[in-house]
């Protein structure tokens, strides 16, 4: 009698556990949430999307996620949890994250955060320039967390610089009469500069000895090679014909890519901004501002940008904003907003009331 009542009480003891696995829903796993994790990181590994993952959890602020956050991790209907790459105990690592990965064909590397292309070029031994040709990158500074970047095939750093009809001439060499200098001014980029003079960046860099073409900073003096246009204009220029006489106006200029700020007729500010690239260009035509937010995350295919500071929506999704994460203003960089330094953001935020007209030209 007693040993049936052990049988009957281990039996007992057993049903909640097998009720609850019973309940699991099929299609589903799960992923707790780290140190130094979010939503974006989340959803690289498992190759989803921010959206995704947050939908499938009820999450309306993507940004909210906490350590030790159990998550649900969608997968395709009709697919087990055996559809979704798991993430194994050494990619969890960070030093696993940004060692290369290596295949029968190729190496790539996944973009970090505060990854630059010379720092890439660093750790696997190559020129910046060379992963930037590879890659068919045109703007140094584009590049972006969880980008994945092709290494394998990169010319070393001594075949860049003995090809003798690609190699720039070093600075000594170029004739006094072929070459100007520029100095360095707050907010400016070799690209803007490059602009400025009718020249590509890879030659300025070239020029100067630049291994990371991030790294210039204020005041220095640059060598210009081959310039055919002349020095910057002043941004304070005298203003165009397509100003309103009265109240406030923003004029943001594409083929100038400036931003200026109007008062009855009179240019107050003006300087270098970065609007939409080709592949996700800026509106043009006459706007009003219709929202204002100090501070907002903004994300989408390739890009999570938490705290954009000074968000101004002048049509749909388009906004003058602050820009925290690049200096290459000047240059076509963004989705299709107006990006602006942040504290030069700023001042327009507290300049622009709701309404203000916006008006968007070529």
């Amino acid at each position: 009698m007693l040993r049936r009542l052990l049988i009957i009480s281990v039996l007992v003891l057993l049903l909640p556990t097998g009720f609850a696995l019973a309940q699991q829903p099929e299609g589903q796993v799960t992923h707790t949430v780290s140190e130094g994790e979010n939503l974006y990181r989340i959803a690289l590994r498992y190759g989803l999307t921010v959206d995704q993952i947050a939908a499938a959890n009820g999450i309306g602020d993507p940004t909210l996620v906490y350590v030790g956050q159990v998550l649900v991790i969608p997968v395709p209907i009709g697919g087990g949890a055996e559809s979704v790459a798991l993430p194994t105990e050494t990619q969890a690592q960070p030093v696993a994250e940004t060692a290369p990965v290596e295949t029968a064909a190729q190496t790539k590397h996944v973009v970090q955060q505060g990854e630059t292309l010379a720092s890439i070029g660093r750790l696997y031994g190559v020129d910046w320039a060379a992963l930037a040709s590879l890659n068919e990158i045109t703007n140094p500074n584009s590049i972006f967390p969880g980008q994945e970047l092709v290494i394998t095939g990169a010319p070393a750093p001594s075949v860049v610089e003995t090809a003798p009809v690609e190699t720039a001439p070093a600075a000594a060499e170029i004739p006094v009469a072929s070459q100007t200098t520029h100095t360095v001014k707050a907010n400016e980029g070799l690209g803007s500069i490059a602009r400025s003079y009718g020249v590509n960046w890879q030659a300025i860099a070239q020029a100067n000895n630049i291994a990371d073409p991030n790294t210039i900073f204020v005041g220095q003096v640059l060598v210009i090679p081959n310039p055919t246009a002349a020095p910057p204009a002043d941004y304070s220029a005298p203003a165009p014909t397509s100003v309103v006489d009265n109240g406030k106006m923003i004029l943001v200029e594409l083929s100038k890519q400036t931003i200026t700020a109007y008062e009855n007729g009179v240019a107050l500010r003006s300087l270098l901004v970065s609007t939409g690239l080709p592949g996700t260009p800026t509106v043009t035509g006459d706007y009003y501002i219709y929202s204002k937010l100090p501070s907002q995350t903004m994300y989408g295919p390739g890009y999570y940008l938490p705290g954009v500071p000074w968000v101004m929506y002048f049509f749909q999704g388009y906004a003058i904003h602050g820009t925290y994460w690049h200096n290459n203003f000047g240059q076509p960089m963004s989705h299709g907003c107006v990006n602006l330094p942040s504290e030069d953001a700023q001042w327009f935020y507290d300049f622009a009331p709701m309404g203000t007209l916006v008006r968007v030209v070529y």
